[in-house]
């Protein structure tokens, strides 16, 4: 069966092609109420379908948004990644994402790849980037916005396209959790922090961080010792937290009063090292975490953690990268959404 064209259209329409065009593609040009309609009728009747790539070659765009996150096995991510696809998909885009595996080396991959597609933008959760990421970018005329985190570097790439930054108060939202700890009368709270090689300036766990010292600055309790290298998923913080709960953690020999974790992952990791050496949370030790993700409501006991607004969060990352190109201002655009505590009963409250 021979292949429908824009030309049939045109034809059975009663129109020309470049009016057939600009019902396609909502412009450039307006077309009159019956003419469209004629032409949409003649669209549904023979079953044309538009070429996608004959169309990104025109425009020198495609439907396609880009998103690089570190890795879409962790839930945050995950949520995060379906979030921004399911508005995507309502603005009538695509989105293909790559996981970086918090290796620079894959996520400039990824950049190259994706750019070189001609996707209409880019949202890119990055670890660093590097300064190779930063060369892609600004070599390139797409949208990239950067989501979860507003790297130092982002100032540096304000001179090509717009770039902008969508995140959420991540320091703000550790001192809440951490003070509410300390608010039970804790001595002191231990951190859960994340591996020191991936982490860089910019990156939500170095604000969390940065959050729990402010927490226990204000309360006039010493940090030192006290913020331990953990892998950000549950199984390695289970391997950690079997250490520490277990008494063999050499900085850490007793069980601490309470534990603030950089992400609800690492605190469903370290409750299943509790239950299993059977020590009691919160009776032994309190633990907060970071994300609320759906797991944290599910956990024994359910974990008190905090919130970010990610459907906020994902809406405004869609809209700024597919908005038009403008001159940059005098510094890059960062939207900033507030952070939520969500107490549960992992940090002994009722």
């Amino acid at each position: 069966m021979p292949r429908v064209t824009r030309d049939d259209v045109a034809r059975l329409a009663g129109t020309s092609t470049a009016v057939v065009s600009y019902v396609i593609n909502n412009g450039p040009r307006p077309v009159a109420p019956a003419t469209r309609e004629r032409v949409l009728r003649a669209i549904e009747h023979l079953g044309y379908r538009p070429d996608s790539v004959a169309q990104a070659m025109a425009s020198r765009r495609t439907n396609l948004i880009g998103m690089i996150v570190p890795d879409a096995r962790q839930p945050f991510f995950g949520e995060m990644a379906h979030a921004v696809e399911r508005y995507a998909s309502e603005q009538g885009k695509l989105v293909l994402i790559g996981n970086s595996d918090y290796v620079d080396d894959r996520e400039v991959h990824y950049l190259r790849e994706f750019l070189g597609m001609r996707v209409a933008g880019l949202i890119l959760v990055s670890q660093g980037p590097s300064e190779a990421a930063v060369q892609e970018i600004t070599d390139r005329d797409a949208q990239v916005v950067f989501l979860h985190q507003r790297p130092e570097t982002l100032d540096a790439l304000s001179g090509a396209a717009v770039h902008s930054a969508v995140m959420t108060d991540d320091v703000g939202g550790a001192e809440l959790a951490v003070r509410h700890l300390l608010g039970h009368g804790h001595p002191y709270v231990v951190c859960f922090g994340g591996p020191v090689r991936i982490m860089a300036p910019g990156d939500p766990v170095v604000d969390h961080i940065a959050g729990w010292r402010r927490a226990m600055d204000a309360a006039g309790i010493g940090t030192e010792g006290r913020l331990l290298d953990v892998p950000f998923d549950r199984y390695g913080a289970y391997r950690v937290g079997l250490d520490l709960l277990g008494g063999k953690h050499l900085a850490h020999p007793e069980v601490p009063p309470a534990v603030f974790c950089s992400t609800d992952d690492q605190a469903i990791g370290l409750l299943r090292a509790a239950q299993e050496l059977g020590v009691s949370v919160p009776g032994d030790v309190a633990v907060a975490g970071f994300d609320d993700i759906p797991e944290a409501e599910l956990a024994s006991p359910p974990l008190t953690t905090v919130a970010s607004d990610r459907e906020g969060m994902a809406r405004a990352a869609v809209d700024l990268v597919l908005g038009e190109p403008k001159e940059p201002a005098e510094g890059p655009r960062v939207k900033r959404f507030p952070s939520q505590l969500v107490v549960r009963r992992s940090c002994g409250c009722g």
